[in-house]
């Protein structure tokens, strides 16, 4: 197999792992997921899991065996994320090499084609589930708002040396009626404790008011 075919993924959803939807699973035949997690799950630097991320999760859950394969050393970190999502972890899995990710296939106890590689790296990620024989999903790195992500210019790289190399990055379209970016979804939980700021201010402000009104009676009756 020539390395343009190494980096070929199977699908290119062209948005953030909360596109990634139970029919599509269904659509591929895929019984198990690997996950990436460092700008595949949430932000390099971030330790802020997003409800809606969860609440995917979940749903891709009810159709698939999921397991979290990050090359991370940070142990601790990505056994925090993966308790949080009640799922099972690898961490330091040095992708592209394949032990990891076998290893996670081999605990689903499926063959490596019904399993999905989802990740945001074309020469970690996507090479490693290639070479592993896994069905390949290339995702959109997850950002915080206001920022580009941590691994923005390796990554423009990458696609630049793929392309040059064969590969080809159209993105496959399904409607999903989700949140579909980090962004998003931070200002929607954001969103919501502003709201919740804006009640809690006003009831605050109604207290004092109150409070005023039955000082000015305590001073009438005094007169």
């Amino acid at each position: 197999m020539s390395w343009g075919k190494f980096l070929q993924p199977d699908l290119v959803l062209g948005n953030s792992l909360l596109s990634l939807t139970p029919e599509i699973l269904k659509q591929y035949q895929l019984e198990g997921l690997v996950l990436d997690v460092d700008d595949t799950l949430l932000p390099m630097k971030s330790s802020q899991m997003c409800p809606r991320l969860q609440q995917q999760v979940a749903q891709l859950k009810d159709v698939a065996t999921i397991w979290l394969v990050s090359n991370n050393i940070n142990e601790s970190r990505i056994g925090a994320i993966a308790r949080a999502l009640d799922v099972p972890y690898l961490a330091f899995a040095g992708k592209p090499f394949r032990g990891k990710l076998r290893q996670a296939v081999a605990a689903m106890n499926l063959p490596p084609e019904r399993g999905g590689m989802v990740g945001d790296r074309l020469f970690t990620d996507v090479l490693a589930g290639n070479r592993l024989g896994m069905f390949t999903i290339l995702v959109e790195p997850m950002v915080e708002p206001g920022k580009v992500a941590s691994n923005s210019t390796v990554r423009a790289i990458a696609v630049w040396f793929s392309q040059a190399l064969g590969v080809s990055l159209g993105v496959n379209k399904f409607s999903a009626n989700i949140c579909t970016t980090f962004n998003t979804c931070v200002a929607h939980t954001q969103g919501s404790t502003a709201q919740t700021d804006r009640q809690t201010d006003r009831q605050t402000d109604r207290k004092k008011e109150r409070k005023k009104e039955r000082k000015k009676e305590r001073k009438k009756e005094r007169k």
